[in-house]
């Protein structure tokens, strides 16, 4: 009788054994595959332009949508609304500090400003919410001597309406107060800004 119970549990102690490791072999096969696929993704994203795009990622406005008005605080204490800029083309920028295509986009951003800031309304929306604090990102203007607008979006509100996912992002509004051209994903050169600025009305 005891030997027959030590071989039921024998028995059940080999079949277990066997579950676990079909287990662990299904699961670590997943596991690499998910991996893969994950690294595929990146590398398909980074290659094409060189920022990350979420998967299923929403569009954001098009060409023809009205502009969504906010208001902000500006980097020097002002309050600037979009709706007010209506009548003048705005190249709505949304960036971070911490961003390094941002990085690579703010002094072709600086030089647009300082050649055709009479022409083209510049605001660059700071995703101050994943900064450290607005000293970062007045610190960082000061050290790079930048001089275009910056909103503060401490909130991400206005980053979540745009569905600046990437940055940067730009959109590109007419004078009509509507997005007039398809949005940029990536960072801008200074001679594509001009192409732009030149293209809305």
């Amino acid at each position: 009788m005891v030997k027959q119970w030590l071989a039921a549990a024998f028995l059940l102690l080999l079949v277990g054994l066997l579950l676990f490791n079909i287990y662990q072999r299904t699961s670590q096969t997943e596991q690499n595959t998910n991996e893969a696929e994950g690294k595929q993704q990146v590398q398909t994203a980074d290659e094409q332009s060189g920022v990350m795009v979420a998967p299923n990622a929403p569009e954001g406005l098009k060409p023809g949508d009205k502009a969504k008005d906010f208001t902000l605080e500006t980097l020097d204490g002002k309050q600037v609304k979009l709706k007010d800029l209506k009548g003048k083309k705005v190249f709505l920028n949304f960036w971070a500090t911490w961003c390094p295509p941002c990085q690579e986009e703010m002094p072709e951003l600086e030089r647009f400003y300082q050649t055709y800031g009479n022409e083209v309304e510049i605001l660059a929306v700071n995703a101050t919410g994943t900064e450290k604090g607005v000293d970062e990102v007045r610190k960082y203007m000061n050290k790079h001597g930048y001089h275009f607008p910056v909103g503060l979006d401490k909130d991400l509100s206005v980053n979540n309406n745009y569905q600046a996912l990437t940055i940067p992002t730009t959109y590109f509004i007419g004078t009509d107060g509507k997005i007039q051209e398809q949005k940029h994903v990536g960072p801008m050169t200074f001679d594509f800004m001009v192409k732009m600025k030149n293209k809305l009305n």
